[in-house]
């Protein structure tokens, strides 16, 4: 059900994300170590942002030649990049691959959301209608990045947006699968509930993964349903309510 990593901090290659560490990105594509929930393989497209560039496709990234290249040559300070596993009767197309984007709010979903789509009709009802008639895709995901988008050009905080919604899907769509991961920039902001999640901290920097990308001490997992937090120099872990 999707792989995604976030990173903050010291400006770096995105091949140093996506394709050089044993367990990067590209190889968590055909060879995911934690799939909990279901899935085999993220074989049904992928995106990456850094700053408020955003590359996606519907092909595998393990398939996408230039994006080697790309990666080897483009350095940034804030990455957002996910792998997609659709969920059986959702499209395979390109604008169905986080991440999802408005400005410098980058947006990832690992999951499923369980009855979709009657499960969340009544909160999707809730959004404006330009924004439903403008979704990137008809998916989970991209309904879930509209929730949370609101909330944010209401004026709540990244953390507030994902507890929020969180906990309204939860309670419309009992036993959902919620990771969800935002950033603005600033921050990296990301929730566990019923998939894998670990962060690691070097001097100046954060990432954030759904795997650990290599081996090395220095890895944490995130419990499952917790919020995350996470700067350069801080991360909070607090633990969400029950559904």
């Amino acid at each position: 059900m999707c792989r995604h990593l976030a990173y903050l901090g010291t400006p770096i290659k995105l091949s140093e994300l996506l394709f050089d560490p044993p367990n990067a990105l590209v190889r968590q594509s055909w060879a995911p170590r934690d799939m909990r929930g279901g899935g085999t393989i993220n074989a049904d497209g992928f995106g990456v942002a850094w700053g408020t560039t955003r590359f996606r496709s519907a092909m595998p990234m393990w398939s996408d030649t230039a994006l080697p290249r790309l990666a080897a040559t483009t350095v940034s300070g804030v990455v957002l990049a996910a792998v997609r596993s659709a969920t059986e009767g959702m499209p395979v197309v390109e604008t169905a691959c986080a991440p999802f984007q408005e400005g410098n709010w980058l947006f990832s979903h690992n999951g499923v959301v369980r009855g979709w789509p009657g499960s969340i009709a009544g909160l999707a009802s809730r959004l404006p209608t330009t924004d439903l008639m403008t979704l990137d895709a008809p998916t989970d995901s991209a309904v879930l990045w509209a929730l949370v988008r609101d909330r944010l050009r209401a004026g709540v905080s990244l953390a507030a947006a994902a507890t929020e919604v969180v906990a309204q899907v939860e309670a419309a769509a009992p036993e959902s699968r919620l990771n969800l991961l935002l950033t603005d920039g600033s921050q990296i902001v990301a929730t566990t509930v019923g998939h894998s999640l670990s962060f690691g901290r070097r001097a100046g920097s954060v990432l954030v993964s759904s795997e650990p990308l290599d081996d090395e001490p220095g890895w944490e997992p995130v419990p499952d349903r917790h919020l995350l937090v996470a700067t350069p120099s801080e991360v909070t872990r607090t633990p969400l309510g029950r559904a």
